[in-house]
């Protein structure tokens, strides 16, 4: 019969990273409870949608948490309700009684709360992975890695393995992360600070995104556990498993070409807002592309739409260089591009107006090397 006194915002500071892990809307019902186990160690909560889950741990020695434990146990609550009851409660601490079987008692101030819970025995096991040699890597810069290439990233099913992102190391120490929707790609290489044993994964995008948001910046370092269809990310107090998808990743390789016509240098800004000008007008339009045109040096934006009306623009550039070229394109790819890209200019080469352009860092700052597919008009 559980009960503990707690800090009521760093509890609940808790029960919010956990829940990241716990959709509203599951098929399996069990699924939309946080499961709280308490030992004489400290609080450990869990959430899982079944794709990823989490694994979240208060310790008893932990100042801030304020946690008193009086009588260890387990149970299981409806998550976003509980954690909606406990964001209500009056005073900076709580407590929490189980007073008979699965029914809980909070205590807040003058504040009394009674919930209905259920047996943690029904909860699913989260599966174990091996946790004996870790990748451990910078948690700034996998949270960057992410950023920079989970938005190209497929958001269509119909082609399961493109919705994630593709991470590849090789002689051990050799990143490589690239994700593709078959119309852009973005991939960023770097040479991790430990060695580590090789491996070939596709993480799902949205995987990645919710991880990025569970870890802060706080924490320094991740420990990267393997197994045959999950990965584990393990920081001091989260846990953190997603399920791997299957099967085999397109070969991007042979996407990228060294060779070149047209080359030009922009400031990132400019480019960015004269690209999110030309997307107003060319989302109301049927086409939604804007044309890009590169003449004796010069390079304007154009869009024409019938039902909304026109756009051209003279587009400062640093540098020019190469053949005239006209291209035209989906503006919404350049600007994601544009945004994760850190780098103040950037270099885009084209080889025709039917060919993938690339974009990259024009210092040469990081490898990272974006493709966008241009599109075919009369």
């Amino acid at each position: 019969m559980i009960q503990f006194a707690i800090n009521k915002a760093y509890f609940l500071q808790a029960l919010h990273t956990t829940r990241r892990a716990i959709s509203s809307k599951n098929a399996i019902p069990i699924l939309s409870t946080i499961k709280i186990e308490v030992t004489s160690d400290g609080i450990y909560l869990t959430g899982s949608n079944g794709q990823i889950s989490i694994e979240n741990s208060i310790s008893a020695s932990e100042e801030n948490a304020g946690l008193l434990i009086t009588q260890p146990g387990s149970i299981l609550l409806e998550a976003n309700f509980f954690i909606n009851v406990v964001s209500s409660l009056p005073d900076v601490t709580l407590t929490f009684e189980e007073i008979e079987q699965y029914q809980v008692l909070l205590k807040s101030a003058k504040t009394e709360i009674t919930l209905k819970g259920k047996d943690a025995e029904q909860y699913p096991r989260i599966q174990e992975v091996d946790s004996l040699t870790p990748l451990i890597m910078d948690t700034k810069m996998l949270k960057s890695i992410i950023a920079e290439t989970s938005f190209a990233a497929s958001t269509q099913e119909s082609r399961p393995i493109l919705t994630g992102v593709h991470f590849v190391l090789s002689n051990h120490k050799d990143l490589k992360a690239v994700a593709t929707d078959s119309h852009r790609m973005s991939q960023r290489q770097l040479v991790l600070e430990h060695s580590a044993d090789n491996f070939d994964v596709v993480i799902p995008s949205r995987s990645l995104k919710e991880l990025s948001a569970v870890f802060s910046d706080g924490i320094e370092n991740l420990e990267i556990f393997f197994s045959a269809n999950q990965i584990l990310f393990r920081s001091e107090t989260i846990s953190f498993y997603t399920r791997l998808l299957e099967g085999n990743y397109p070969d991007t390789n042979r996407l990228l070409s060294d060779s070149f016509e047209t080359e030009v240098v922009f400031e990132t800004s400019t480019l960015r807002s004269a690209m999110e000008r030309s997307y107003l007008i060319s989302n109301a339009s049927q086409s939604g592309t804007v044309k890009l045109e590169i003449i004796n040096g010069n390079v304007s934006a154009h869009v024409n739409s019938p039902e909304v009306g026109k756009v051209n623009e003279d587009i400062d550039v640093l540098d020019v260089s190469g053949s005239d070229l006209i291209i035209s394109f989906n503006p919404t790819y350049l600007i994601d591009a544009l945004k994760a890209l850190k780098s103040e200019s950037v270099r885009i080469r084209f080889i025709s107006p039917v060919r993938p352009f690339t974009l990259t860092p024009a210092d040469d700052s990081e490898n990272f090397i974006q493709l966008i597919t241009p599109v075919r008009t009369n």
